[in-house]
């Protein structure tokens, strides 16, 4: 899935120069509604085949690897946070311990949908971690349900119950609409599931495919047809509409857009996992976007935002705040990859290989 990492380095460079130039890709945050339709797509498929090959699913293991994954990573970037606001006299990090336990407990995106005008400064700090409580909140639910399905539901009937739990937060976002209701809509853990469950409605119907499906070939041509102008269409949207702004385009952005931009996304995913000798594939699956998006995306999300309030606070501002925002986030996502992330998945992989011999043993005696 070499193409997938390279979006997400696409997703997140996108999401920190939107931070640092709004006026310049008005419509960036347009990279986190790419990360969750990729997300639901990611973790579905492994969800699916976990119960495919074991006819369960481990929600004790997978929230553990959840966990491991994302959160000590999230407490060392809140630490810090927390640290600089009690032992710095920084005006942009004034209070911002309160953030860091907010964010630190996956609940920023609760407590700014609760907010009907201005966001306030409770939670700005660390503003940009509401996508990371709503991920978080999908991943709490969405096992559990989906366990159900599989369980209880035929394939196609299951397909049948993803599809409709996509529409139902575009009914509900239908109801809640009212300008004042914006930070609900946008915050809100279930008026954007439809996002991730487009992702895993995608990864449901592979899975659903056999190779030799004429169907999954007839869905790789037309992935392939409609990857570029997906992207060209995604990188239209943050360069034109102002997603978080006050415009014209929010009646429909944020009633039906969120799920119009999840099927665009999807349609992208699908080209880069099925099609992997097209070229937008073969471009995002060079080195270094790969190495970036699979090692150093999540600490790039995590740190830039605290880091280019950082060096507003001591001085960089106009030309030299994004790349310099750039340089030193890249640097925080290698210390944290080298400190905190890499160290958790090296043991994780080794205890993994040690229980690979009992695995087969298993295996082989239940045949």
């Amino acid at each position: 899935m070499a193409g997938l990492d390279g979006l997400r380095t696409v997703a997140v460079v996108l999401v920190i120069v939107y931070h640092v130039e709004p006026d310049l890709v008005p419509g960036g945050s347009v990279g986190v509604d790419v990360f969750f339709t990729l997300s639901g797509f990611v973790i579905t498929r492994l969800l699916v085949a976990e119960y495919a090959r074991t006819g369960r699913i481990g929600l004790g293991a997978f929230y553990r690897r959840r966990w491991r994954r994302l959160g000590p990573a999230m407490l060392a970037m809140c630490a810090v946070t927390a640290l600089l606001s009690v032992a710095l006299p920084l005006p942009l990090f004034d209070g911002a311990w309160v953030a860091a336990a907010l964010a630190a407990t996956s609940v920023i995106n609760l407590v700014r949908a609760g907010e009907p005008g201005p966001y306030s400064d409770v939670t700005t700090s660390l503003a940009h971690t509401w996508s990371l409580g709503v991920e978080e909140q999908f991943y709490l639910a969405w096992p559990i349900l989906l366990l159900v399905l599989l369980r209880h539901a035929a394939a196609r009937t299951v397909l049948g119950w993803v599809a409709a739990l996509c529409v139902l937060p575009v009914i509900w976002r239908t109801v809640l609409w009212d300008p004042t209701a914006a930070h609900r809509i946008y915050n809100g853990p279930d008026t954007r599931a439809d996002q991730l469950l487009v992702g895993a409605l995608l990864a449901v119907v592979l899975a659903r495919l056999r190779a030799d499906d004429p169907r999954l070939a007839q869905l790789r041509r037309w992935a392939g047809r409609l990857c570029w102008p997906a992207l060209a269409l995604l990188g239209l949207i943050a360069w034109q509409i102002p997603i978080t702004g006050a415009s014209g385009w929010n009646p429909v952005w944020y009633t039906v857009g969120f799920l119009a931009t999840a099927v665009v996304s999807a349609t992208v995913v699908a080209a880069l996992d099925l099609c992997p000798r097209s070229w937008p594939s073969r471009l995002l699956s060079t080195s270094a976007p790969t190495w970036v998006g699979r090692n150093l995306s999540y600490g790039m999300y995590l740190w830039h935002y605290p880091v280019i309030r950082l060096l507003s606070d001591l001085g960089v501002h106009g030309d030299q705040l994004l790349p310099a925002g750039l340089a030193t986030t890249v640097v925080a996502a290698l210390v944290s990859y080298a400190l905190v992330e890499r160290p958790l998945l090296r043991r994780d992989r080794f205890r993994v290989r040690r229980l690979e011999p009992a695995v087969t043993a298993e295996r082989s005696s239940a045949l």
